[in-house]
This record gives structure tokens, sequence and C-alpha cells, in this order.
């Protein structure tokens, strides 16, 4: 569907359901439709180098595939896949007149106010929520299907997609943003080549799962109990990864809003109830792991900015950018100096 096809829908479909209030949210890859006691999701056409959504069997999968995988999370949560139809310029969720033209995901409707980043940024997560929440993800992580066989370097390709972006955010934040992009794609290069023998066992320790692989803030919920949801569909790869990997993510986006404190207690209280960091290597291989996440947020925000249809959405993507390219070189530099590379020119 295009972006006036959404709004025709929801001015004038028909949902499965009387509701009074809907509310678009609008990521780079979805459209969400917020009603009274549901939530619809729907998959845009686009196709980046990570996810295909272009065509309508490939959203109609996908949506399969999310609900499939986030209800080993959320099994209340995620509800079914609809079929979007239209007949005569009217559109319907669901029913049976009219051919296909989309799908949408359902879900209920869970309380925004209790939204993990919504309760941050007002102080209200206490310790004993981290702590909670480590222990609901390590139980995650604990009946997660384990990864047997996988490339433990596939990584890198993934750390240096942020060149991609290079000449875009060079060009919008400045040459210094080119030049710090390039020397972390070198250090990590050297990181990875340093560490491979790490990885590997690791692997063969069986702490490569089938993750959430989206583990942030945004994407918890705490009712107080805490309740994950959106875990990647599009990719399995972005799933198939080291535990700590996973945990990495939490963390970082934990230490962008200034809350290191509740990083540093997660981190430790999850480690306790699976121990996954066991040497100084093992700590040194999480900061990676949250430079990488960093890096990931950057590209995020920089293809959020290019796609922005207002000045005020891309500047404020492009804001988010350069704070994750700012936290990716803190890490960075807490790396450096665990093995010989030179630093980041001025």
């Amino acid at each position: 569907m295009t972006r006036e096809q959404i709004g025709q829908l929801i001015l004038e479909g028909d949902f499965p359901e009387t509701t009074k209030k809907k509310k678009l949210i609008e990521t780079h890859i979805s459209w969400v439709i917020l009603c009274d006691e549901f939530v619809y999701k729907i998959k845009k056409p686009v196709r980046y180098s990570f996810l295909d959504f272009s065509t309508i069997e490939l959203r109609r999968h996908f949506c399969e595939r999310e609900l499939e995988l986030n209800r080993r999370m959320s099994e209340n949560l995620y509800l079914e896949v609809l079929p979007i139809r239209e007949l005569n310029g009217k559109y319907t969720l669901g029913g049976h007149d009219g051919p296909e033209v989309d799908y949408a995901l359902k879900m209920r409707k869970l309380d925004p106010r209790r939204q993990m980043d919504v309760l941050l940024a007002k102080n209200r997560v206490a310790p004993s929520d981290i702590k909670a929440l480590a222990e609901h993800i390590a139980d995650f992580h604990g009946r997660a299907t384990i990864i047997h066989q996988i490339d433990v370097l596939e990584i890198r390709e993934k750390f240096n997609a942020l060149s991609e972006e290079r000449e875009f955010l060079s060009q919008n934040l400045g040459e210094q943003m080119a030049r710090e992009i390039d020397h972390a794609i070198a250090t990590s290069d050297i990181f990875l080549n340093s560490n491979k023998d790490l990885l590997e066992d690791r692997l063969r320790a069986h702490f490569y799962r089938d993750c959430h692989g989206d583990l942030h803030t945004r994407n918890i919920f705490l009712l107080p109990a805490p309740q994950p949801f959106d875990c990647i569909e599009f990719n399995d790869g972005y799933r198939a990864i080291d535990v700590l990997n996973e945990v990495a993510f939490l963390c970082m986006d934990l230490d962008a809003m200034a809350r290191k404190d509740l990083s540093e207690l997660f981190i430790a209280h999850y480690d306790q109830v699976f121990p996954v960091i066991g040497s100084e290597r093992e700590a040194r291989l999480f900061m990676y792991y949250k430079c990488y996440r960093a890096n990931v947020r950057a590209k995020v925000n920089s293809l959020r900015a290019k796609r922005a249809e207002g000045k005020k959405d891309r500047v404020q993507a492009l804001s988010q950018a350069r704070k994750y390219l700012r936290l990716m070189k803190s890490y960075q530099n807490a790396l450096e100096p665990s093995f010989n590379t030179p630093k980041c020119p001025p």
C-alpha cells in the first residue's frame, strides 16, 4: 500500500471491530495503526540491503513470520494476520469481499504509558524492574534455539554497512563524521581478526541462539512484568546471534539515555542468572557489541533522515544519528587500549 492508501484506510476503511480513535505511527519500514483495543501493523513496500518487503507475497510471508517469532515471548499479544481488501475504492481489514491488496498483523494494544522508554524518561524504572527484565531475558535465551553453525565473522559485514551512509552523513554532519566512520570500520576489522577464536569458542559453547534481535527500551513494556515485543522477522541473521550481542543492544540503549547505572545493573544481574562473561576478553567483546549496536542505530537514523518528509523530522533523525556515532566512538575508544590501532585523525 501507499501512504495515501493508508490514509484512506484510516479515514474511510472498515476495521474488524468498532473503534472511535485511530492513530498512525510511521517507521522507516512500517505503518502502525493504533485503535481502541488493537494495533494493526502494515509493512511498507520497501527494499533495503537488509530486508525486502517489495512484493505483496513477501509482505504476507513476513507478517506470518513476525506472528510466529514474537509468540515465543508475547503469546497473548500477537493475534493474527489479516488481509487488507479493496472493493470499489474502499479498503477493509479482514473480510472476504474484494481482492487482497496487502496484509496487516493484528496485536493487542498495551498501555503506552508502560513502555520502558516512556517510563525511563519519567525516571520511573526501578532497579527491581531491571532485575526482573534481566531474569525474563535470561529465561528466554535459555529456551531459545541453539545455533550450531554460523560464520562468526559475518558481523563484520553488518558493522561495515555503515559505510553506505558515509557520504550522506558527511554532507549533513560534516567531514569529521566520515573520518570517524572509516576509523570505526578499521577498528572493528582489527578487533574481529584478533578475536575470531573467542567467537568460535562461544559458538561451540552454545552462546549463539535464535534471539529477539531488536531488544531495546522502545520494544519492551513493563506492566509491571516485562513484556518484550517486535522481534526481527525480516532477516534471520539479525536474530541468530551471540546472546551477549543481544543484551548489549539494551545496555547501549540505556547508556544512550544517560542511565549507565541501569545498564551496568542489567548486565551484572543477567550474567548472574545466565553467565556469559567469564573473562576479560569477553568483557571487551561486550564493549565491542555495544559499539556495533550504536553503529546500527546511527545507520537506522541516517535512513530515517533520507526518507523524512519534513525538515523537523530530518533534523531530528540527523541529531539522533550524530548521538549514536558519538556513542559508537566512545565505546571504540574504550576498546582501543586493548590492541594496537591508530587514533582517529581530528
